[in-house]
């Protein structure tokens, strides 16, 4: 059992975006924001980790079988641990269906990840 956290992205309504951390140029993180954004970077920074979140992110439909993506240069128990990975970081969900398992990214992480390397816009005159 992993004891890493998941990001905080949904609020009750579903539709609003509560981000894991302010936008960065807003302020400094405090301790606990700074490890929060520092695990999604570093679940991302690995080149077959940001492919696997890129195919699952742009397949049709949101979602994407493991069958699908799995042709990245790896072996397949090399695929399962960098998603394993990306799921630990908060970045992707998971169901098995029968024998496969489809991910999928929530939107509000993609909106989350945005919302943090965002610089705020200046108010207007």
């Amino acid at each position: 059992m992993s004891n890493a956290k998941v990001l905080p992205l949904l609020e009750p309504d579903g539709q609003s975006v509560a981000p894991c951390c302010p936008p960065l140029t807003e302020r400094p993180l405090n301790a606990e924001e700074a490890e929060t954004a520092a695990r999604m970077f570093k679940a991302l920074g690995d080149p077959v980790r940001l492919r696997l979140f890129s195919a699952v992110a742009s397949h049709e439909g949101g979602e994407a079988c493991v069958c699908d993506i799995s042709d990245v240069g790896v072996s397949q128990p090399t695929v399962s641990h960098h998603l394993k990975k990306l799921k630990e970081a908060g970045l992707l969900t998971s169901e098995r269906r029968g024998t496969w398992v489809y991910y999928r990214v929530e939107p509000s992480v993609l909106a989350a990840m945005g919302q943090l390397l965002t610089k705020p816009s200046s108010p207007a005159a």
